[in-house]
């Protein structure tokens, strides 16, 4: 029989506390066993009975999130899923404690917030059942749980064999590019990748689930890393060499060509794969879009969202990359790829920049 997953609120707000706790327990194989209202009392919890899960808040007295988070990965690394109020300086703090280790951050709103626990608690599950596999994986290989790094000497599985290497693309740089959708820890793995690309190479479009607000906090933390210029999309941008394309959180990102240029289409629509941007509305409207002239790259993250999207950008002529399940965080986007034959190689993370400079 399976364990159950062993859940520590720690959340200020008493609403929180006492709707989210009774939501997790209407779901098997979860177990609240505390809720809290800040850190000092969580590590007191923490200190007779360690959780598998932690749901943290980041606006607390006594000791913020960020500060607990960190003080967890430096004593015993824990999957820790944020729930953060939607607000730009929480967005901020909520990337930090994405890079500090943290496996996902869910947004909720400033007022409703029994609404919507009650409304969203899926979302919610669903992290947290994510975040204890990325634990137990991470556990079983014996690393960090905010670990996303590659392993120096993974190996570049191929899944297929073609008799001679695919041709690159004999279209300019402009005519070129580059899409990648994640999820679950790709926050982590996008800030290995993003870094190690060129500048003057095809342009890049991502797909990272993650709240409204979000991302473009994340963009502009991104840009501050990296040697090409990131920041979040706008309607109608241009796909530019040098430069990456993040989606804003809650809407849809497509891809168009307009002559020999790429431009980006942000749109409202219904959550496709129940996600909003979906990685799956990205990838196929690059197969679309660019066919032969794009390479595909899907990272960690839970679920299918991109899977099939991939596919089609494959069956486009399109190069196409999974990130292999060692350095995932949640193996289940890239497995769905790879089950469905839509990946020419599965790589390691720390080898997906040197297969898109080849291919891209």
């Amino acid at each position: 029989m399976t364990a159950s997953i062993g859940v520590l609120i720690v959340d200020d707000s008493a609403v929180v506390r006492q709707v989210l706790s009774a939501r997790l327990r209407e779901h098997p194989g979860i177990e609240v066993i505390g809720a809290v209202p800040d850190p000092i009392f969580a590590m007191e919890h923490m200190n007779k009975s360690w959780p598998d899960v932690v749901v943290l808040d980041l606006e607390m007295p006594r000791m913020d999130g960020l500060t607990f988070l960190r003080k967890i990965m430096e004593v015993r690394p824990t999957p820790v899923v944020i729930c953060s109020t939607l607000t730009s300086r929480n967005a901020e703090i909520s990337m930090e404690a994405l890079s500090a280790g943290a496996v996902s951050v869910i947004a909720k709103p400033q007022t409703g917030l029994k609404k919507f626990i009650e409304d969203d608690s899926g979302d919610i599950v669903a992290a947290v059942r994510a975040a204890a596999a990325a634990g137990q994986r991470r556990k079983a290989r014996g690393v960090p749980v905010g670990a996303g790094a590659g392993r120096p000497g993974a190996r570049t599985a191929v899944l297929t064999a073609p008799s001679a290497p695919r041709p690159r693309s004999m279209a300019t740089v402009e005519e070129r590019l580059i899409a990648i959708g994640t999820s679950t820890g790709g926050t982590q793995a996008l800030e290995k990748v993003l870094p190690a690309l060129l500048p003057g190479r095809p342009g890049v479009v991502v797909v990272q689930h993650m709240p409204e607000k979000f991302t473009a906090a994340f963009a502009a933390r991104l840009d501050t890393m990296c040697r090409v210029r990131v920041r979040e999309a706008q309607d109608g941008d241009p796909v530019l060499p040098g430069e990456v394309l993040i989606a804003a959180g809650g809407r849809h990102l497509e891809v168009v060509r307009m002559d020999t240029r790429f431009r980006v289409r942000v749109f409202d629509g219904p959550p496709v794969n129940r996600h909003r941007p979906s990685v799956d509305v990205l990838f196929r409207s690059v197969a679309k879009a660019a066919g032969p002239d794009a390479v595909g790259v899907i990272m960690t993250g839970m679920g299918d969202d991109g899977a099939r999207g991939l596919l089609e950008m494959r069956r486009a002529g399109a190069f196409t990359v999974a990130q292999d399940e060692a350095t995932c965080v949640v193996h289940g986007m890239p497995r769905e790829a790879v089950a469905l034959g839509a990946a020419d190689r599965e790589s390691p993370l720390s080898q997906i920049a040197e297969v898109i400079h080849q291919h891209g």
